[in-house]
């Protein structure tokens, strides 16, 4: 089965930001777009049909400005009403990945998670983007990276790693894998990690031979992928962050599991989200 790049549309700014990189997306990787506005009924407004008309014409316009920059692109519309949130999970199900909008003043303010899209990237089973408004495909020329944060074993940051790979594999890209690290408390050292790191010359190193056995099932599966390893002492936000810069987009993990008080999003995303200046990608792993 073929996934859209699937769009939430709401007629603001912001996400007719993200429905225009949902666009640039799906013509590089050769996927039809499909647009989501999830819409209520409002009281004592107008009717059912003519409500649902405004909605059909703001959607309509929106799809138009697309079509007429991408000619040749599928694009399928959805209208359904509905609770935005339940709306755009049920809709990340079987997309490629899910593209939302994200207001944003600068990059010391950053991004205004609202709750919609900060519960959508904690329930979603599929990676999820989230966007700025007044992004622009010229964010995405040449020389900047897709930096990815890899953290703990291989299989922790897999999903992540692929969903790097791939963006950058369909843009031309380079991947700049991003491990950060600390020192640990005392009383996590034991033997083991005592042998562990003596065998690998240090803890610096330790890291750097984590990232590269992370990193090589990918660079061997895309050969032709560009990679940048880069380990820094810091914490992993922060360390991330600084790399914002550099960046036409950010690649996060988070994961995909609930607890007591709900699904999460994760400290290290969080962060990122509400202050790195380009979109972020927040990509759920086991």
């Amino acid at each position: 089965m073929t996934r859209p790049i699937t769009a939430g549309v709401d007629g603001t700014e912001e996400s007719l930001a993200a429905l225009a990189w949902a666009a640039r997306e799906a013509v590089r990787r050769g996927l039809p777009l499909r647009v989501v506005h999830a819409w209520r009924l409002q009281p004592d407004v107008a009717d059912r049909a003519t409500q649902e008309q405004w909605v059909r014409d703001g959607v309509e316009d929106a799809v138009r400005t697309v079509a007429e920059r991408h000619h040749g692109l599928e694009i399928t519309t959805e209208l359904p009403e509905g609770a935005p949130v339940e709306t755009l999970t049920a809709a990340a199900a079987d997309a490629e990945l899910l593209v939302l909008g994200s207001r944003g003043h600068g990059p010391v303010v950053g991004f205004l998670l609202g709750s919609v899209g900060q519960q959508v990237i904690a329930e979603a089973a599929r990676p999820v983007v989230l966007v700025r408004a007044g992004d622009e495909a010229a964010g995405e020329a040449a020389g900047r990276d897709i930096v990815v944060g890899q953290q703990g074993e291989p299989d922790d940051s897999a999903a992540a790693l692929r969903f790097a790979f791939e963006t950058a594999a369909a843009r031309g890209a380079t991947v700049r894998a991003v491990r950060a690290w600390t020192l640990p408390p005392v009383f996590a050292y034991s033997p083991g990690s005592l042998k562990l790191l003596d065998e690998a010359g240090g803890l610096e190193p330790y890291e750097k031979k984590a990232l590269a056995a992370a990193l090589q099932p990918w660079r061997d599966r895309f050969p032709d992928v560009p990679v940048v390893e880069h380990v820094e002492m810091g914490s992993a936000g922060q360390v991330l962050l600084s790399m914002a810069g550099r960046a036409q987009l950010m690649v996060v993990g988070r994961r995909a599991h609930r607890t007591a008080v709900g699904a999460r999003i994760g400290s290290v995303a969080h962060g990122v989200l509400h202050h790195a200046d380009c979109p972020v990608a927040v990509v759920p792993h086991d």
